[in-house]
């Protein structure tokens, strides 16, 4: 329990974020619109890959309002809303239990918001992390939906993203995504 302890000390002090104006709800997603970019996001995936993913869509769409996300655990901030010359990832939220070492494909430890023009947060993906703590960082990657994980040497962790929730034209599984902005927040980790 100290090691997780220490790690969101760490990450959250690497981060620079504290609670501030921090918006307190999610936006829904159209149904449309999202069945359309899932079916184009899962396209050409391995049926077992499908599956994991429609589970953690099931899991996590409760999720989508915020109040939802922190009554059920993931209420520790763990960054700003992170942005990047290759797009956004959003204000990541932890839920430190589940930060062990282990991943399962329906737990995932962060789980990662846009903000929106009416101060509400976007659930847009989930990241599953190891701390190199738990898996050393020359070890082979962790993998899962049979993706390898990818090192994080500023956070000192292992990290794996599944854009689930907001289209990805990267990938499903890649860190960044070019359409989702910071620009509905002052609260902004540059990277």
């Amino acid at each position: 329990m100290k090691q997780i302890a220490a790690l969101v000390a760490a990450i959250t002090l690497l981060a620079g974020c504290g609670n501030d104006g921090a918006p307190t709800a999610v936006a829904s997603r159209a149904p449309a619109a999202g069945a359309q970019s899932q079916a184009d996001a899962d396209r050409g995936l391995d049926a077992s890959v499908l599956r994991d993913l429609a589970a953690l869509r099931r899991t996590t769409a409760p999720f989508q309002e915020f109040s939802s996300a922190t009554q059920a655990g993931w209420s520790a901030k763990i960054t700003s809303c992170m942005f990047s010359s290759p797009g956004g990832m959003g204000f990541h939220y932890g839920n430190v239990s589940l930060i062990d070492g282990t991943v399962s494909v329906t737990k995932p430890q962060l789980l990662l918001y846009e903000p929106e023009k009416n101060g509400r947060l976007r659930l847009v993906a989930v990241e599953y992390i190891i701390p190199y703590t738990f898996h050393s960082r020359d070890a082979a990657p962790p993998v899962l939906f049979g993706q390898k994980f990818q090192q994080n040497d500023v956070f000192q962790l292992w990290g794996l993203h599944a854009w689930v929730w907001k289209n990805n034209p990267s990938g499903i599984f890649a860190p960044w995504n070019p359409n989702v902005t910071c620009d509905n927040t002052t609260d902004i980790m540059p990277m």
